[in-house]
């Protein structure tokens, strides 16, 4: 597979200037003719898409779309395994970094449990994403009135981002695996995703930063199978449905 090293938007006609706007602000050219991975304006959201997997389907982060909405609803709030390693199952309004925020989906799961997340993305094309899933959550009925005032977006390294924001109560890792491509666990999206971005090579000394900002409690998200980040052993550990969340507990939640 070839993926194009420029982080590219498809010029249509009907590209707002808003879009095209924002795509500056994230580095994003604008291009006639693509190939591989790109961006592309639906006429109402943006999408990442591929020239040669076209059975993939598009790449959206869509904060109150059907899946979203029943995860909201249905998933298991706060007796879900994320909420009880953030802590949001004893204290609600905690403040949380997500300093690898992807596409949004468990950013989207802890503001809905009251949490104010800072969702940290240094991707230029995804961090595109996330903001107009933002832009598109401002517009719906659905979530506009709680959802956008809970996430702030921030286009930075996690490790900068880690050095430089102020110290919220919980810091959340979610660092890129690498895939195990015989995994019928692997969902053909996330694969999808591991081709965009990566991994992430440079993730272990984000716990020794982690550590050092967060006021509270570190939370690691990791497959199941998996090594402990960093080779540091976490004060507990809570299993999900498909992964584990390591907890790395600095004083009680008050």
């Amino acid at each position: 597979m070839t993926i194009q090293p420029e982080h590219q938007l498809l010029a249509t006609e009907n590209l707002p200037a808003e879009i095209q706007n924002a795509a500056a602000g994230f580095g994003i050219s604008l291009a006639t003719s693509v190939t591989g991975w790109h961006l592309v304006w639906t006429g109402e959201a943006l999408v990442l898409r591929s020239t040669e997997l076209a059975k993939q389907g598009d790449i959206l982060v869509d904060f109150a779309s059907g899946a979203a909405t029943y995860r909201r609803k249905f998933g298991g709030g706060k007796s879900e395994a994320i909420a009880k390693a953030v802590g949001l199952s004893k204290k609600a309004g905690l403040t949380v970094i997500d300093a690898t925020a992807g596409l949004g989906r468990d950013a989207l799961v802890l503001a809905s449990l009251g949490a104010q997340v800072t969702l940290v993305e240094r991707n230029p094309s995804v961090a595109l994403l996330l903001w107009d899933g933002l832009r598109r959550a401002r517009l719906d009925p659905e979530v506009c009135d709680w959802l956008p005032p809970r996430m702030l977006l921030v286009f930075q390294s996690a490790a900068e981002a880690l050095q430089t924001l102020p110290a919220p109560d919980v810091v959340y890792l979610d660092p890129m695996f690498p895939a195990r491509e015989k995994s019928a666990a692997v969902k053909k999206e996330m694969r999808a995703f591991h081709d965009v971005v990566g991994s992430d090579p440079d993730a272990d000394p984000l716990l020794a930063l982690a550590l050092n900002l967060a006021q509270k409690r570190v939370v690691v998200k990791r497959p199941g199978y998996a090594e402990f980040l960093a080779g540091q052993k976490p004060s507990m550990s809570i299993e999900g449905k498909n992964n584990r969340f390591d907890v790395y507990v600095k004083a009680a939640l008050d």
